[in-house]
């Protein structure tokens, strides 16, 4: 059975409300990458349709931020899918405080929304399947029309084809059940749940994550954060949990949610290119060049890059995600040091000029 450890007095080091400070801020050359790389960075993303924003953290530090005009830095922005990380983020602090278990069953969260019947493999199914997006479903469920958003029951009346943890399939209302699951054992919405735990420490404010008819947050999509708050998930993940010097997350469940938990490819996301292969974690992606990433339709990003000590944040309205990953693969890892450089005036100069001239390229009509 799997288990993470239980700090019975885990949250007593955490305060109640953390400052609203940004990320401190550095120059490439400071953090150990030449300038000239971020220019070819940013400009292989300005050749992307429909870019919004990029930031970029080298350990700890702030290095590079663009927003493509007309986004602003203040500006909230839809997360779609990575919304799914915060949600995993969820599961893990109650987790962690003993409200639930990885192995406990689906079903006995919902007993007066379970079918009439349930099959074996909807019996068997548990947390942790739908962590990793193993819930044995062959087709994702979706909302019923007319229905104004998910539910538990509609989720629980889909057939379940394959034994749950032996068939990878995509499943965002597997992940609104997780949201609701966070909610009956808390008493509280995932956002709500998230505020004192999470987004107080981080200095995350001005969140909104939108609600199912059932009063639940959304789960896998409807979260709205600015790009620097995308950064922060990220930093916190590659500190192993920790910010500021206190533990907000346990490594354990930090080293579990980001690690490749099952295989998938082939898959129904393999299409959109070799960053879609690499495995799943608890709601986490991992990517080429040991990182690993949440990710949302459309063009966000939040990919962490453990070897590099190196989060990216993005944004975008529709961009084709894999070129968006691969400026990072091309442009960026091969210029990373591991010391500090000479600072370049002249190159700086040429960035802030490149970013001031940036504004949405929208897609070709077809």
């Amino acid at each position: 059975m799997t288990r993470l450890i239980t700090f019975a007095s885990f949250f007593a080091v955490l305060p109640l409300h953390a400052a609203f400070e940004p990320i401190p801020r550095s120059t490439p050359e400071a953090e150990g990458l030449p300038t000239p790389a971020v220019v070819d960075f940013v400009g292989a993303l300005d050749q992307i349709p429909t870019l919004h924003s990029v930031m970029v953290l080298r350990h700890g530090k702030v290095i590079a931020e663009a927003w493509w005009k007309p986004e602003v830095a203040d500006k909230a922005h839809i997360l779609n899918s990575v919304s799914k990380s915060f949600t995993s983020t969820a599961v893990g602090l109650a987790i962690t405080e003993g409200k639930l278990s990885l192995d406990d069953k689906v079903l006995k969260f919902f007993p007066a929304d379970a079918p009439a019947d349930p099959s074996d493999n909807l019996k068997a199914m548990t947390v942790k399947n739908l962590l990793t997006m193993n819930s044995g479903h062959e087709i994702e469920p979706k909302a019923a029309p007319n229905s104004g958003g998910p539910s538990v029951k509609q989720f629980l009346a889909a057939p379940v084809e394959h034994t749950p943890g032996t068939h990878f399939q995509y499943n965002t209302m597997g992940t609104y059940t997780l949201s609701a699951i966070v909610t009956k054992v808390t008493g509280q919405t995932v956002v709500d749940y998230l505020t004192p735990r999470l987004f107080e420490p981080l200095g995350i404010e001005d969140h909104k994550w939108d609600a199912s008819p059932e009063g639940n947050s959304l789960g896998g999509y409807g979260l709205f954060l600015r790009t620097e708050d995308i950064a922060k998930l990220g930093q916190l993940y590659l500190q192993k949990g920790q910010w500021k010097g206190k533990q907000i997350l346990p490594e354990t469940w930090v080293a579990e949610a980001t690690s490749k938990q099952v295989p998938n490819d082939p898959g129904s996301h393999v299409k959109m290119g070799n960053d879609w292969r690499q495995g799943y974690g608890f709601q986490f992606w991992r990517c080429q060049h040991n990182a690993f990433r949440g990710d949302g339709a459309g063009g966000q990003f939040c990919v962490v890059m453990p070897d590099q000590d190196t989060v990216i944040a993005m944004t975008a309205g529709g961009a084709d995600m894999q070129r968006e990953l691969d400026a990072i693969w091309d442009k960026l890892i091969p210029a990373f040091q591991d010391k500090a450089l000479p600072e370049s005036a002249e190159a700086q100069a040429k960035l802030k000029e490149a970013i001031a001239k940036l504004e949405v390229k929208e897609k070709p009509k077809q």
